[in-house]
């Protein structure tokens, strides 16, 4: 198997694992506020160690490599340059948040599109980081990210699954839908593979970008949603135990 093609391949479950954190809602219509909170906490400590030990540090790396000495200063460059197309998506785009409510100037939009929308902003960087990591040619980081990125879009099907069900969605259609939703992450993941992989000189500025955009959704989103209703202490626990579950697994799969 090609490069490529083990980058799509697993950009691919990655996203799918949104419809696999949503199949509890077949079970429960409503979860508690705390337990929501506590696995977005957990993702977004699960995304914080793989963006730390599978993209930033490498991507020093390799910096230096092609730049002796200039590695962090092109890492840099390129995370803010990844967080601010994030924000400007976001300003762009108005969407739904998963407990904070609907953010933008559009109020014609329906529930559904804002969530899909939302979720797409989320999704795309997360399948170009899986992609550039396995551009990078080092198996081992490209799976434990992409695991890892797996384990976080779970909670996050089922905030989407949950809310679709009190709209009146059946409870397949509201899977299917945030399954959907978790398809984007090819397409990132076909385009950061293929531009690392034909242009090396790229593959810096890709890891940077990529954990750029991935920073920016963990502080700007799933941090703040895990504290929308003061129950955030659990949720901080939550985003520590993900951070050393992820820390140990880029370890060990490293």
């Amino acid at each position: 198997m090609t490069t490529i093609e083990m980058g799509i391949l697993a950009s691919t479950l990655a996203g799918l694992a949104t419809g696999v954190g949503a199949l509890p809602a077949l079970f429960f219509k409503n979860v508690p506020d705390k337990v929501l909170n506590t696995m977005l906490g957990g993702a977004a400590g699960v995304m914080l160690a793989a963006t730390s030990f599978s993209l930033i540090v490498p991507g020093i790396e390799h910096g230096n490599s092609l730049w002796p000495g200039y590695g962090v200063y092109v890492v840099s460059a390129g995370m803010m340059f990844g967080a601010i197309l994030l924000d400007r998506i976001d300003k762009w785009i108005p969407h739904e948040h998963f407990t904070m409510g609907h953010e933008g100037p559009s109020s014609k939009m329906k529930s559904i599109w804002l969530f899909i929308i939302a979720i797409t902003i989320h999704n795309f960087p997360e399948g170009l980081a899986v992609g550039v990591g396995f551009g990078a040619g080092d198996v081992g980081a490209g799976t434990s990210l992409a695991i890892g990125i797996g384990l976080q879009n779970m909670p996050e099907g089922l905030a989407v699954a949950l809310p679709l069900l009190g709209l009146g969605y059946s409870k397949w259609k509201a899977i299917g839908i945030a399954t959907a939703t978790g398809l984007v992450e090819p397409l990132g993941g076909l385009l950061g593979v293929g531009m690392v992989t034909q242009f090396q000189q790229v593959l810096p500025i890709g890891l940077a970008f990529a954990a750029g955009a991935m920073l920016f959704v963990i502080s700007d989103e799933i941090i703040p949603e895990t504290h929308s209703k003061g129950r955030s202490r659990t949720a901080t626990f939550g985003v520590m135990i993900g951070f050393i579950i992820m820390m140990a697994m880029d370890n060990l799969l490293g």
